[in-house]
């Protein structure tokens, strides 16, 4: 593939806690008796007070591609300025708020084999913890081909569309989502607000199956508090105790006209209380999508509006947001 995986801007290394070290290091702050100490160049008072050990953040949604490949990608398309080549590194290398420590990738291609293209960049890169692949499920082979690649530890779980998710549910096919759920493999539900009603209907009819709602619901997000059905929606779906929310996506949500979307955090307040307050703390999940996310805004904007959040809520729904939910929600591998 001509990739190598291990290249790392901020020199990755196998050791998770060394990695948490690094993390703290790169931050201006110094890591004494498991303590972290704030210092001119670091991060703000905000994060200092309070702050008493190195924060494990895992993003849970990002796109890697390479368009350079012999067989090109199928998305995204040649026009657009996503249209390059994006790898871990590239990754590791952004100017971040805090420094992630490891991702889960979702992937974006609908072609069957770059499911293991992306095993196969994971498998030299502890960074990778897991990924979310795509497969069909109203396919005949989709039987074969989650075995296939559930095979893999890494393989956490796949997206499938709302459309897709609804036409089974419609026809009471259940089996490729009961198939999952016996296979330890979640379902990164995505599509339009209405994807809600899907997630409180698949859930209601498979309690087994953990069930991950994609880019906060896709609502559009306003300054004000979103439409009253969405938020029955969402209230119906977080009743499920097999159900989580991504918060991905929030600033692709709120841009409007080609324009960036709003940095002031009490923008986003309103939608982010109704998903908090429906889900609690322990089943929402920090994303970033990127690099689609650029659209909207830089990456470390992007997650000092959503960390912000999760720690005005506390230190310790803090640390669930950032890595501890998403450990239950996928199970994603750590420690390579």
């Amino acid at each position: 593939m001509n990739i190598d995986p291990n290249e790392s801007g901020i020199g990755f290394e196998s050791n998770r806690r060394d990695f948490l070290r690094l993390g703290a290091q790169a931050l201006g702050v110094t890591v004494a008796g498991g303590s972290l100490i704030g210092s001119r160049n670091g991060p703000s008072s905000h994060w200092a007070a309070g702050a008493e050990r190195a924060l494990e953040i895992i993003d849970c949604h990002t796109h890697f591609y390479d368009p350079s490949r012999p067989q090109g990608v199928p998305w995204p398309p040649k026009d657009s300025s996503l249209y390059r080549t994006v790898l871990p590194q590239d990754l590791r290398n952004l100017e971040m708020y805090r420094p992630i420590t490891g991702t889960v990738i979702v992937e974006a291609s609908e072609w069957i084999e770059d499911n293991q293209w992306l095993l196969e960049l994971a498998k030299t890169d502890p960074f990778i913890v897991g990924i979310v692949g795509r497969l069909d499920p109203t396919s005949g082979v989709f039987a074969e081909q989650l075995e296939r690649f559930a095979a893999n530890e890494l393989y956490r779980g796949i997206r499938i569309w709302e459309d897709r998710a609804r036409s089974l549910l419609d026809r009471n096919e259940l089996e490729p989502f009961e198939r999952m759920a016996r296979r330890g493999i979640s379902a990164d539900l995505n599509g339009g607000p209405e994807t809600v009603w899907v997630v409180d209907s698949l859930a209601k009819r498979v309690p087994d199956l953990t069930i991950v709602l994609n880019h906060i619901g896709n609502v559009a997000i306003t300054s004000e508090s979103p439409p009253e059905g969405w938020k029955v929606g969402i209230r119906a779906a977080a009743k499920h105790p097999n159900v989580y929310c991504k918060i991905s996506a929030l600033v692709e949500g709120a841009a409007r006209d080609s324009k960036k979307a709003p940095e002031d955090l009490e923008f986003y307040r309103p939608t982010l209380d109704v998903v908090w307050d429906a889900f609690g703390e322990d089943r929402v999940i920090y994303g970033s999508n990127w690099p689609v996310c650029e659209f909207a805004a830089d990456y470390k904007t992007v997650q000092r509006l959503s960390m912000d959040y999760a720690r005005q809520r506390g230190q310790g729904a803090l640390e669930k947001f950032c890595a501890t939910n998403s450990s239950k929600a996928y199970r994603w591998i750590s420690g390579r």
